[in-house]
């Protein structure tokens, strides 16, 4: 059953559940409190690999114990270290890429994704996928800070060639216009 699109995040799980199978190799860009980690987990299956990176400790943690519940760890590569490293780290082609920008939910907003962390992670992403693979981008732009990297997501997603890329920018349309979207880009087959 689906929990509906109410947001950004479940929009972007729509759009994962239709490309990540078993056995695939995927990235949480941004893992904070593990809930796109475990469902990545769970996508990829006992065969597939996940690498989950965070420069928090706190965010690590609450990763490790949400994946260790579900029976999942041993599938998830926990990097402490920010996403601008994603090149570096993760060996090979992957199916999807998946960033949640902002700050740790539950946690003081003193540790926030930054433009230019961001901008680097995003260009190694697309580097990244396989053909028919998609980088989702949860943006939120309500803190200190998220309209410069709001802008740093844009010019990427612009950037992008359309021969190579199909790329959305999906909001709601009634929703404030601070309200958090979702950036949607697929490598062409």
């Amino acid at each position: 059953m689906t929990r509906g699109l109410s947001g950004a995040v479940p929009l972007a799980h729509f759009f994962l559940r239709e490309r990540v199978k078993p056995g695939d190799r995927v990235v949480d860009a941004t893992c904070g409190n593990g809930h796109d980690t475990l469902f990545l987990a769970e996508l990829v299956g006992p065969e597939g690999r996940v690498w989950a990176f965070d420069i928090q400790d706190a965010a690590l943690a609450a990763t490790a114990k949400r994946l260790e519940a579900a029976g999942c760890g041993e599938r998830v590569e926990l990097v402490n270290g920010g996403h601008e490293r994603l090149a570096e780290l993760v060996p090979g082609p992957v199916t999807a890429v998946v960033f949640n920008l902002g700050f740790l939910p539950g946690a003081e907003n003193g540790t926030i994704t930054t433009p230019a962390t961001t901008g680097a992670a995003l260009g190694q992403a697309a580097e990244l996928l396989l053909p028919g693979g998609i980088v989702t981008v949860a943006v939120y732009t309500g803190h200190p800070g998220g309209p410069e990297e709001e802008a740093v997501v844009d010019a990427w997603a612009a950037s992008l060639p359309p021969a190579c890329f199909n790329v959305w920018r999906c909001r709601q349309g009634n929703r404030s216009s601070a309200a958090p979207y979702l950036v949607v880009a697929e490598c062409r087959a």
